[in-house]
């Protein structure tokens, strides 16, 4: 592991874009959506079959990805045994511009962050039921990486509010707090720049909005929308916007209601958000990294998105034990974000990607049995967000 070369990397990056992910400069703001890379799969997008489709209610264990190429969201049979082998796509949605994150709560109905306002989806139906506008002006509705409009969102434990982070273009953003039963945006906090994660507290006090821009993660207290921000940066700030060295995805762990930030497969950033506090625990994957989870046993998983540097290696899914060993799964090309089956044992991996590498699928990773080789399956058309219906 070659820590030392990172502020490096900090100093080349300044010079580009704001880079998040493979190496090369990411794609102007205003620019048309980069072709599919070429990662050894097919780039081309599989039409859902609604003959495998039941009618009515739909199944559990279903796969909802949220389609940031196509303004959709599919559904997708995640094939025997929920292992990858059969599956493919079974219905897709219409639900906005540009889809991001998306949650989905215990009555069936996912809200999906899109660049136009939150989508409400009746997974059961695979319908819209609404589209709820943003109450902050995020400028014209565009596609791309920097769009403005939602990007992570998440759900209060009690159902009753869902948490938008609203990313503004070139400026400081928002998390916007939705009533579930009205559908209504009922209040706004400031948050930092490009909320590329929201999570909430274990007991629904407080929203975590992960600024990816800023360096920090902004804590917003559920009933009074006062705010306190928090520096998150292990390798320092230096690089500014053209630093790839920034928080992404966090996931809340439950025991103690710290945040977990996994940064570029060499550190991981648990940040004590009563305090402030920010330690340091060693990873291993040496690889960019996005999304992340958290299974029923604490173990923790993350997207390696692959290299920004010649030594980073390529993408991958660190299995992280709670003691803190780790098992790195090689991926075939990007992915995004990942999402873990109810029983523990299966990880979801979207392979698409914001910016000029992707493709259209998921990657299905056995957390039980090394021995078996992930399984990839059409889903989509550059898949980001995910949920196990």
């Amino acid at each position: 592991m070659n820590a030392l070369r990172r502020p490096g990397l900090a100093l080349l990056a300044a010079a580009l874009l704001a880079g998040c992910a493979t190496g090369t400069t990411e794609a102007d703001p205003g620019a048309p959506d980069a072709p599919s890379a070429s990662t050894g799969s097919t780039g081309s997008v599989a039409t859902p079959d609604p003959s495998r489709a039941p009618e009515g209610r739909t199944p559990d264990g279903t796969l909802l990805v949220a389609d940031f190429g196509s303004d959709t969201v599919t559904f997708v049979d995640p094939g025997r045994g929920g292992a990858g082998e059969g599956g493919a796509p079974i219905a897709s949605v219409k639900v906005g511009t540009a889809p991001y994150g998306l949650v989905v709560g215990e009555d069936g109905r996912a809200w999906v962050a899109t660049a136009e306002g939150v989508a409400v989806v009746d997974t059961e139906q695979r319908t819209r039921l609404a589209l709820i506008p943003y109450a902050t002006e995020s400028g014209p509705v565009t596609t791309g990486e920097y769009r403005g409009g939602g990007m992570g969102i998440a759900l209060a434990p009690d159902g009753q509010h869902v948490y938008v982070g609203v990313n503004v273009p070139g400026e400081d953003g928002a998390v916007e707090v939705i009533d579930t039963a009205t559908r209504e945006v009922t209040g706004t906090a400031p948050v930092g720049m490009r909320p590329f994660d929201v999570d909430v507290s274990p007991d629904g006090r407080e929203v975590y909005a992960t600024d990816h821009d800023s360096f920090d993660v902004t804590a917003v207290d559920a009933d009074t929308l006062k705010t306190r921000r928090m520096e998150v940066a292990p390798y320092g700030t230096e690089g500014g916007l053209g630093s790839w060295l920034k928080p992404h995805y966090a996931v809340v762990r439950p025991a103690d209601g710290k945040l977990l930030l996994p940064f570029e497969g060499e550190r991981l950033a648990v940040l004590d958000p009563r305090t402030g506090e920010v330690t340091i625990e060693r990873m291993t994957a040496n690889t960019h990294q996005h999304g992340a989870t958290l299974t029923a046993d604490g173990t923790l998983l993350v997207v390696g998105t692959g290299p920004i540097g010649s030594d980073d290696e390529d993408p991958s899914l660190s299995v992280r034990a709670p003691d803190g060993t780790e098992r790195v799964v090689p991926l075939e090309g990007p992915h995004e974000d990942v999402a873990v089956s109810a029983d523990g044992s299966t990880a979801y991996v979207t392979g698409g990607f914001t910016r000029d590498g992707y493709w259209n699928g998921i990657t299905v990773v056995d957390l039980d049995d090394e021995k078996n080789e992930p399984v990839r399956l059409t889903a989509g058309n550059r898949p980001l967000g995910i949920a196990v219906l």
